[in-house]
């Protein structure tokens, strides 16, 4: 029973406070949706692709260790991309107006497990400059190796391409919102909860009862005014007063 009470007490809590929730949560989606459109700067994305693989003869159409090899080495080759040596070169050649440790973050390099193909990707504020900074990026990246390493085993699988209009990967301005949605819910619900706590006002006899702890004898009603009644005409009552000789009534 007494849980009964308690889960009937803060669902009660609710309801009292459920503009308060109400308000929190929507301006909190106002909030959200303004920032995505209006603030935050679209971030386009793209993606090239290289390929690892070393030459090979006509007598020699398939090696288990080369292949193996080549695996062990894109490990280097993630690191190779994104070092100076690299993206000193790529800067230069497309004049960025931004340091190599600022396109260094906004490079990605990534390989599938056991794969030999290297997935290089690039966000930007433009989609155009996304492309070109991954297809220069695998370029220069190709072209120098051989002198780094000393070997000549990297192609370009695919190219980083803009078609079309093309959508930004963030922000996301109907996930912010959802999820500024459920935060405002969140803190509407804490926030109504925490003022009924602090509220120690007596507001119902039952109040009275469970702080006590002595059972309520009586209880006052609130009695409403009732408006005096105007123009009310009284019954016109004659009194005689009875002769010697009569009885009342006669």
């Amino acid at each position: 029973m007494g849980e009964t009470i308690n889960i009937k007490e803060l669902f009660q809590t609710l309801k009292k406070r459920i503009w308060l929730i109400a308000l929190i949560t929507i301006i909190a989606a106002i909030i959200s949706a303004v920032i995505s459109f209006f603030v935050l700067t679209p971030v386009y994305e793209s993606k090239t692709q290289i390929l690892v693989n070393q030459a090979k003869s006509d007598q020699q159409l398939y090696n288990a260790t080369e292949v193996q090899t080549n695996i062990q080495l894109i490990n280097t080759y993630n690191v190779i991309i994104k070092s100076p040596a690299i993206l000193d070169k790529v800067k230069s050649e497309l004049n960025l107006d931004r340091t190599v440790e600022d396109l260094n973050s906004q490079i990605t390099v990534s390989s599938a497990k056991d794969s030999q193909v290297v997935e290089i990707t690039v966000q930007d504020p433009s989609p155009q400059v996304a492309a070109q900074i991954a297809n220069k990026t695998a370029k220069v990246f190709q072209a120098q190796i051989s002198k780094i390493m000393k070997i000549d085993n990297v192609s370009v699988l695919s190219k980083a391409e803009v078609k079309g209009t093309v959508s930004p990967i963030k922000p996301q301005p109907l996930l912010n919102i959802a999820i500024a949605i459920v935060v405002g819910l969140m803190v509407g619900v804490g926030l109504a909860f925490l003022l009924e706590f602090l509220d120690n006002t007596l507001k119902t006899e039952q109040d009275i009862e469970n702080i006590l702890e002595l059972p309520v004898m009586g209880v006052i009603t609130t009695i409403k005014d009732v408006p005096k009644a105007t123009n009310v005409q009284r019954p016109d009552v004659t009194a005689r007063v009875p002769q010697r000789g009569e009885t009342l009534g006669s």
